[in-house]
């Protein structure tokens, strides 16, 4: 895809405030039409600028007061115990997120639990006994502030 003109970057910054909203609302917000919004979307999208719409939940509100992050260090290297990792991690409902990172750790997982003895529990029992973990440093989020994207 060539570069985004300054209508295309309205719309995803339009999308990534309510991304409820429709092609009409959002043309209307940008000064389009219908038809030539929904044709600039579908083409973003076909183009992989946009790839999923995620649903973003209140954690607190369903019951996960606590939200930790985890730098995970593998004790052992090698194909195999990447993938068996990644695997495994993925199948734990409570890790949110799984990034592969350069640095310290070799990955990083964002980790959902009721409370702290929940945490304790999810760490002992679950991720700790994941193929190939070694060291594991974890950051309690204590607040979150959204921002927008780079456009």
């Amino acid at each position: 895809m060539t570069a985004l003109d300054e209508t295309d970057c309205a719309l995803l910054r339009a999308w990534s405030e309510d991304a409820t909203l429709g092609a009409g609302a959002l043309g209307r917000m940008v000064g389009l039409s219908q038809p030539a919004a929904w044709r600039r979307l579908v083409r973003l999208r076909e183009a992989g600028v946009m790839e999923d719409v995620w649903l973003d939940m209140d954690l607190q509100a369903l019951g996960f007061g606590v939200t930790v992050f985890l730098g995970v260090k593998l004790a052992t290297k090698g194909r195999v115990s990447l993938d068996d990792f990644e695997r495994a991690v993925t199948a734990i409902p409570e890790v949110q997120t799984v990034e592969h990172v350069l640095g310290l750790y070799d990955y990083r997982l964002r980790v959902t639990a009721r409370d702290i003895p929940d945490f304790e529990r999810v760490l002992r029992r679950r991720i700790m006994t994941l193929p190939g973990v070694g060291d594991v440093e974890a950051n309690v989020l204590l607040s979150e502030e959204r921002r927008p994207g780079p456009i």
